[in-house]
């Protein structure tokens, strides 16, 4: 294997969370693949921050996840550059609202592409790679998981379907390599602005009365990939409680 630091893939890693979470891996001590979808802008910035702090240490990497024959080739050009995979963070998601009823096919398909196909068939491509590492595989889920709202119900359940694929992957990969998730509650509203009556009712629903903060989910992914030796197939709530109501 080529060098001495340890690889991951980060999926919509350009922004957001995903920025978050490449921020932090590459500060202790990854070498970063950084997929982004449409946000080429950001994830170039991303990249040059991350390169000025350490040269040859970040390949950018663009995919439709919903394009299944990109995913293997997100892996084998990470191995291609970097040598090695140790870790697989599948960060991207599909997110829209729809009233239920008239949900259709289309938007079905789409939530079930990015947020449970896509990772479960990246993990299939990464395993040789991260058996030989002996690495993990951290899947972003959701509190809507397990606490859906009824305005979203297909994307409820394809993080379901998520949660459900970290346990599969959990047995089907072990012992060598270890998946877990992490299900985030009130991080970060969404971009299009959220009802400001919602915004109470989710901040009364959480026990800590706060959102989280981006850096508490990187810390929570870190911590699974790097220092939770003992635990696989696990969904990690860093929802500040909001899972118990």
């Amino acid at each position: 294997m080529q060098g001495g630091h340890p690889v991951a893939l980060v999926t919509g890693a350009a922004r957001r969370l995903g920025a978050a979470i490449a921020r932090r891996l590459h500060a202790e001590g990854y070498d970063l693949s950084l997929h982004h979808r449409g946000s080429a802008g950001e994830a170039a910035a991303l990249a040059t921050e991350l390169e000025a702090a350490r040269a040859g240490s970040v390949l950018s990497l663009q995919a439709e996840l919903g394009e299944f024959d990109r995913l293997p080739e997100l892996v084998a050009r990470t191995v291609g550059r970097f040598g090695r995979l140790d870790a697989l963070v599948n960060n991207a998601s599909a997110f829209a609202p729809a009233t239920f009823g008239d949900i259709h096919p289309g938007h079905w398909d789409t939530m079930m592409a990015v947020n449970a196909k896509a990772p479960f068939f990246l993990a299939q491509a990464a395993a040789p790679h991260l058996r030989a590492a002996r690495g993990a595989i951290v899947n972003l889920s959701d509190v809507y998981a397990r606490a859906p709202r009824s305005d979203l119900a297909a994307y409820a359940t394809s993080k379901g379907a998520l949660e459900a694929a970290t346990r599969a992957l959990a047995v089907a990969l072990a012992p060598e390599v270890r998946v877990n998730a992490v299900a985030p509650g009130a991080i970060l509203w969404p971009e299009e602005g959220i009802d400001p009556a919602l915004r109470e009712r989710l901040l009364a629903m959480t026990p800590l009365g706060r959102t989280g903060t981006p850096e508490e989910i990187a810390g929570a992914v870190l911590w699974l990939l790097r220092d939770a030796r003992y635990t696989t197939g696990s969904v990690l709530a860093v929802d500040g409680g909001r899972h118990l109501g």
